[in-house]
């Protein structure tokens, strides 16, 4: 152990990712502190987080949201900022040693940037960060020295196989996928869900647009596009199974034949703590495999026309540039509107496509035109459900 803690930045620490992070920290025996904890607008969750950790400093992203909570319970010497802009200032702290960036959605690429740019390294759990904006996200870690470590259990599991051999002699990656609770519904079945449905996912405990992205399968066509850009692998060397016990988080093959696998229960502390940790482990708090019991591990190939997201992903990774920041800010959009009510389950992919066709696709943009194609996809997610 070193003089001092890790000190920890957890963007989103009011998530199921931030909370899992906490958990983890608590019992890490004085390994890792969380120093700076941000929140959008779950301010009673994160003025009960400051209290118990006591950081250094909070940040409230909703302006609005911090003007209505009675802050006079902080404890003294926790700083309280408020802004989206306030997370870029306190991620490149110099204090700061890990970013775990668990932001929901394209919002967090913000905070993953200003960590990256400060040369940070990063505890990767927003995909979107790397699905919007592969290359330029990348580039920029290599520029700035910095590190992307995976939180995704995927992923995770992907980077821990990848150290059994050289990079030059892997063959392919194999992202597992529960397959959701509609995994043998009929596409007339599909027609029918639910939110309440689709809200119950089989093995894992999620936020509700994620549990949503999991029924869709469009959590594993994000999780393509994140793959492809975090191990730097063409779109064909990356395949996805469907495994309905989450056991085996993912695989990788080598081109002997050997595939090299991961395993554990489905909890998200394993490899929160092993992103914190890397690139040593320690006695965790996370759910073992009880080896006394049977088990059985069963895999069934997807079904690309009844889960058309997938198809999506593996285009959107072959085609890089814009393509990733309009299918996410689609998705997120046409999601909401599904929670709303205001569209159907099966439609929401069929909106990811035609705004996806309908943009104007550029092969080398910049991070400004990834935002504002993420603002077009989401009014034009507006005007197809409008018409």
């Amino acid at each position: 152990m070193t003089d001092r803690p890790t000190n920890v930045a957890v963007l989103g620490a009011t998530g199921s990712i931030g909370l899992n992070t906490l958990e983890v920290i608590a019992a890490s025996e004085g390994r890792f502190r969380a120093s700076v904890l941000t929140a959008h607008n779950n301010t009673k969750t994160l003025l009960e987080q400051a209290k118990s950790v006591k950081p250094d400093c909070i940040v409230v992203t909703d302006p609005q949201s911090s003007e209505k909570t009675d802050w006079s319970q902080l404890p003294d010497g926790v700083e309280l900022l408020v802004g989206p802009e306030a997370v870029g200032s306190v991620v490149g702290g110099g204090e700061i040693d890990i970013v775990v960036s668990a932001i929901v959605g394209s919002a967090g690429l913000l905070g993953t940037w200003a960590a990256l740019e400060a040369g940070k390294t990063v505890a990767l759990a927003n995909k979107e960060s790397l699905v919007m904006g592969g290359p330029l996200v990348t580039r920029l870690a290599r520029d700035n020295n910095a590190r992307i470590l995976p939180v995704d259990s995927e992923h995770s599991a992907v980077f821990q196989a990848l150290q059994a051999g050289r990079r030059e002699e892997v063959r392919r990656v194999v992202l597992t996928a529960s397959g959701g609770p509609f995994r043998t519904h009929t596409t007339e079945q599909l027609r029918e869900v639910t939110v309440e449905e689709a809200l119950a996912h089989p093995t894992w405990q999620m936020g509700p647009k994620i549990t949503v992205d999991s029924a869709t399968l469009m959590n594993k066509a994000l999780e393509i596009i994140e793959a492809r850009w975090l191990f730097d692998l063409l779109p064909d060397q990356i395949g996805v199974v469907i495994h309905p016990q989450s056991i085996i988080h993912s695989m990788v093959e080598y081109i002997d034949g050997s595939i090299i696998a991961q395993l554990s229960p489905p909890d998200m502390k394993l490899p929160i703590q092993y992103a914190l940790s890397w690139p040593g482990r320690y006695e965790g708090v996370a759910e073992r495999l009880n080896w006394s019991e049977v088990l059985s591990l069963d895999f069934e190939p997807p079904d690309f026309e009844r889960f058309g997201a997938l198809g999506l992903g593996l285009e959107v990774a072959r085609m890089g540039g814009t393509a990733g920041s309009v299918l996410n800010a689609a998705n997120e959009a046409a999601v909401a509107a599904f929670l709303a009510g205001q569209l159907g389950f099966s439609d929401i992919v069929p909106v990811c496509r035609h705004i996806l066709d309908k943009h104007d696709f550029d092969s080398d943009p910049g991070i400004e035109q990834l935002f504002e194609l993420d603002r077009w996809a989401r009014q034009e997610v507006s005007r197809w459900i409008c018409n």
